[in-house]
Parts: C-alpha cells; sequence; structure tokens
C-alpha cells in the first residue's frame, strides 16, 4: 500500500494537523518519533508517518524471524501454538459449520489450520511477507494471497468471518480496508480485531518504552470505547470484547521494563526471533538475565493481565462484531 508523502497526518483519518502531542518515542533502529492523538477521529497515531524506505526496512526478514518458526521450535513458540488453538477454539463457536472465513495477515496460517481441523471452513489467507506467506502456504486446504486485500479480490457477501489480528494497526489505508471488508462480508457475518490498548495501563505507565508501540510499524491506536462508536456507525453490532490476552500482555509488560533498563529496546524479543545482528552487541550475561527476568516474572504478570482486564486496562484488545447492515443507526 503506498505510503502518503505528508508525515504530518493521523495514521487512520489522514488529517493533516499536529494533534494532541502525547510522548515520544524511538524505534529499533533509532529513529524518533512522536505519539499524538487526532483531534479528529480520536485516533492516536505515530508522528511523522514512516516513509517508503523506513516501512521496507521495518518489515524485512528480521521482521519474521530467521528461524523454522518466527520463534524457532522450542517452548516459546508451541506455547503461543497452543494459545493459537484455544483462540480459534473459542472463535469457532461463533460459526456454523463449514464457513466461508478470511485472515487477514494471517502470518505462518495456523490459525486457519486449527479453524480448518475444528469447523471444515473454508479458509483463504492473505499475508505479504515472503516468509510468512511460504509458511501459511504449508497449512492443508488453505487458499492464500500474497500480497494485500484489494477490492477484486472477492465477490460481494464472499465470507462469514474475516479476522483481522494485530493486523489493523499496521495499515496504511485502514478505511479503504474498512470499505472492501464491507462489501465481501455477508450479512450477519463477524468481523474480529484485536490490537494494542492505547489508554491501557501498560501504555499510560511506560509510554514511549512500551513494547506495542512498535514503531514505525504500529501507525495508529484506538481507545476501545472509540472504535466501537467507530464500528457501530459502519453498521456492526458488538458481540464480544475481550480485554485478557496471555499470548500478549504478559510479554509486553516484560519487555516494556527491560527496554527502560536496557540502551536498546526489544533486545530479548529480537533474541527470540533469532535476530542476531540485533543482540551481536549484547552480552551473553545480559541476555541470560533478560531470559531468567522473563521465565520468572511471566506468572506474576499473567495475575497484573487479569486484574488490568477487569477495569478494560489491558494491554491488548480483541473485538468481535456482527455485520448488521443499518450504518448510523445504532446508538
Amino acid at each position: 500500500m503506498k505510503i502518503t508523502d505528508n508525515n504530518n497526518i493521523c495514521g487512520y483519518c489522514n488529517t493533516a494537523d499536529d494533534g494532541e502531542f502525547c510522548f515520544e518515542t524511538q524505534s529499533i533502529y533509532g529513529n524518533k518519533y512522536e505519539i499524538r492523538k487526532c483531534a479528529h477521529c480520536k485516533a492516536y497515531y505515530l508522528s511523522p508517518h514512516p516513509d517508503e524506505d523506513v516501512l521496507k526496512k521495518a518489515y524485512d526478514v528480521s521482521y519474521y524471524g530467521f528461524q523454522k518458526n518466527k520463534f524457532g521450535e522450542g517452548i516459546i513458540e508451541k506455547a503461543i501454538d497452543y494459545l493459537r488453538y484455544l483462540k480459534a477454539k473459542r472463535i469457532n463457536k461463533y460459526l456454523k459449520h463449514q464457513s466461508t472465513i478470511l485472515d487477514i495477515g494471517c502470518g505462518n496460517g495456523k490459525f486457519l489450520g486449527y479453524m480448518n481441523k475444528l469447523g471444515k471452513h473454508n479458509i483463504y489467507g492473505i499475508e505479504p511477507g515472503e516468509i510468512s506467506y511460504k509458511r501459511a502456504s504449508k497449512i492443508e486446504n488453505i487458499n492464500i494471497k500474497k500480497g494485500y486485500l484489494d477490492e477484486n479480490d472477492f465477490g460481494d457477501n464472499f465470507f462469514d468471518a474475516i479476522f483481522l489480528f494485530h493486523v489493523f494497526e499496521h495499515l496504511d489505508n485502514p478505511e479503504i480496508m474498512l470499505d472492501v471488508i464491507g462489501k465481501i462480508l455477508k450479512p450477519n457475518a463477524i468481523l474480529v480485531f484485536s490490537f494494542p490498548n492505547i489508554i491501557s495501563w501498560q501504555a499510560k505507565f511506560f509510554k514511549g518504552k512500551w513494547l506495542h508501540l512498535d514503531p514505525p510499524r504500529h501507525l495508529f491506536f484506538f481507545p476501545p470505547e472509540v472504535f466501537v462508536s467507530l464500528m457501530k456507525s459502519k453498521g456492526y453490532m458488538p458481540v464480544k470484547i475481550k480485554y485478557m490476552c496471555i499470548e500478549q500482555n504478559p510479554y509486553a509488560a516484560i519487555q516494556s521494563i527491560l527496554n527502560i533498563i536496557c540502551k536498546k529496546r526489544e533486545v530479548l524479543y529480537e533474541y527470540f526471533k533469532g535476530n542476531k545482528e540485533y543482540v551481536k552487541d549484547i552480552s551473553r550475561i545480559s541476555i541470560l538475565l533478560q531470559k531468567i527476568f522473563f521465565v520468572l516474572s511471566f506468572p506474576f504478570f499473567i495475575i497484573t493481565d487479569f486484574l488490568a482486564s477487569l477495569f478494560h486496562a489491558s494491554a491488548s484488545v480483541e473485538f468481535i462484531f456482527k455485520k448488521n447492515n443499518f450504518p448510523n443507526s445504532i446508538d
């Protein structure tokens, strides 16, 4: 998707104003940014908007991991895979047998693989990354496209469900994407999003050091209530909003703490992905201590995530919407 030449814009609505300054942040490449709040759509956005060269570097091979799987074949990847299965099992309850489903930004495709096994669904995936695309292509019965969702990829009212798990905040033309999704979803179909919660306790505490800012890849962030209002105006009714996420939130707290302590951000995360170039100047002792902190503190941050979820203040949020085809009719 084309990156605009105007750097001083909201990442969601493209309003060209300065917005309200919130805090500064810095990418793993050393580029400095600001998080601002748009006066028009109420989204928080990354400023300046990264150009094509910056984003090309941000999505190079290091983003997708150098190993067979993103996190290799050890316990971390296996744990994530199991949590992925649990997510598929939970979401499958909202679908009829043999539904037609699409995962936008499907990664390694394993979520779709589990959905297929659970409901014999017709599974479609879209994945821009070459490495992830090759991984996903190995999933049985998958129909996959390398690239992005285009207007003419599917007919109107084609899908029973569409998923965007930690994808929406990456999009350079999110409003256009929502328009296309609205056309290819059937009436009463479900639309599922997950993304970082910019008004979470973690976001407020860690600010520019927060893992889930992920500059320059995350271009905008919606507070949950603002996003629900936006989706209602487009004809979607919220069915379920889930805040607790063991797959995302406990590690986000751990890595954010390490980002405060370490000179470079995301050191342990990049180490787990096998990014040897990024961590080459980090001592083995430092890596070992970070790994020990990760293991010992993880149970504690599961508890804090549960507590945060009670106040709708967890680090990420998942929405399940139903398409009702009556935009602007819901209070």
